[in-house]
């Protein structure tokens, strides 16, 4: 499977034998899960999705502060 990350206005591509998470694929592309809400059809779905299809999914950059 192909799945392309959207990310700082990057694709990034990962690509995977068997389903995997998202949050496996943040870590394999040395981006920090709690930094960023993941999107697929403009639904923020959780990290511990399951992926086993091509898809797109785009990352949206989270700050906080006080």
């Amino acid at each position: 499977m192909r799945v392309e990350v959207v990310y700082e206005n990057e694709s990034l591509i990962f690509e995977s034998e068997v389903p995997t998470t998202i949050s496996t694929i943040l870590n394999e592309l040395d981006i920090p899960s709690s930094t960023v809400l993941a999107v697929y059809n403009d639904t923020i779905v959780p990290h511990s999705s399951t992926i086993s299809e091509d898809i797109k999914i785009e990352l949206i950059v989270v700050s906080s502060g006080g």
